[in-house]
This record gives structure tokens, C-alpha cells and sequence, in this order.
């Protein structure tokens, strides 16, 4: 029998969890017991751009959602030894009806420079790029990659707060 789970983005204020991620209820129930997501918790501006300094700040928490890019587990079953495309595809399926709070994170195929170079127009953070035949590796690998914007907001905040 399956339950249906009411997911929620822990804070810093629960415990495994590093901040700055604010707690909040996710309006998405969805057809599952158990599920870990990889993603990032991001607040958008009216054109759909993250904004870093909103989500820092705190001061919109209730706009704040989790663009979901991976699927390590769900219901049990350990998704991290299948190949990216597959985690990918069994994720949108898995947020097709979810609403508030969670987003499936589109991925592009391409060149990753030319994905960089528009990123960082657009102000962007930077890209992570992930070979889409191997498997979830926790922490650094050589099967993916995370380009940062020296320019982006949020990576000019953290060198200044070292």
C-alpha cells in the first residue's frame, strides 16, 4: 500500500540539515513512502531567474522552492547506480503533479561552454555538468562538473563573507 507523503524543505534548524535552506511545507503530495532528491532550494524573480540574495536574506522564505535535479532514492530503492537519463526520467514522472515547492529541473545536452557563457549573462550562478551514463556520486567526481560564475551575486557573497 502506498501512503501519500507530504514532503518538506528542512531548515537549519533540523537536524542533518546545512543552512541557509528555510523550513517550509511543500503544497505536493505525492504517491510515495520515501524519496532523497538532490536539488537546490532557490527563490525566483517574475522572469523565473534565482536570486540569490532573496533566499540569503530570508525575507521570502514563503516564495522559496527546491528545483529537484536527481534522484538518489525512492520508495527504498537505490537509484544512485543507474545511469543520470534514467534517474532523470523517473524524476519528472515522479514531480509531473507536484506543485508548490517542487520543480523538475530541465537539463540541456550540449556544448557546456556555450551553456556557461549564456548562464553567466543571464547572472546566473553557474552550471553543473553531469555525464548522463554513470552513476550518482557523492561529492567531487570526474563524472560531473560545477562551473561558477565569478560575477554571480551569490559567489561573490561567499568570498566576501570568508
Amino acid at each position: 500500500m502506498t501512503a501519500l507523503a507530504k514532503p518538506c524543505l528542512a531548515g537549519p534548524y533540523c537536524p542533518d540539515v546545512v543552512p541557509p535552506i528555510p523550513s517550509r511545507e511543500v503544497d505536493a503530495p505525492l504517491a510515495l513512502c520515501s524519496a532523497t532528491i538532490d536539488g537546490e532550494v532557490v527563490c525566483c524573480d517574475p522572469s523565473g531567474l534565482s536570486v540569490f540574495e532573496e533566499l540569503y536574506s530570508r525575507r521570502q522564505n514563503d516564495r522559496a522552492f527546491l528545483y529537484a535535479f536527481d534522484l538518489l532514492e525512492l520508495d527504498g530503492e537505490d537509484y544512485r547506480p543507474h545511469p543520470l537519463h534514467a534517474r532523470k526520467a523517473r524524476l519528472e514522472r515522479l514531480l509531473a503533479k507536484a506543485s508548490v515547492g517542487l520543480r523538475y529541473n530541465e537539463h540541456v545536452e550540449g556544448d557546456g561552454q556555450l551553456v556557461f557563457k549564456h548562464a553567466c549573462k543571464l547572472g546566473l550562478e553557474g552550471i553543473v555538468s553531469k555525464h548522463r551514463e554513470h552513476p550518482y556520486r557523492t561529492g567531487r567526481s570526474k563524472t560531473w562538473l560545477k562551473v561558477k560564475n565569478p560575477a554571480a551575486p551569490g559567489v561573490t557573497r561567499s568570498e566576501r563573507d570568508l
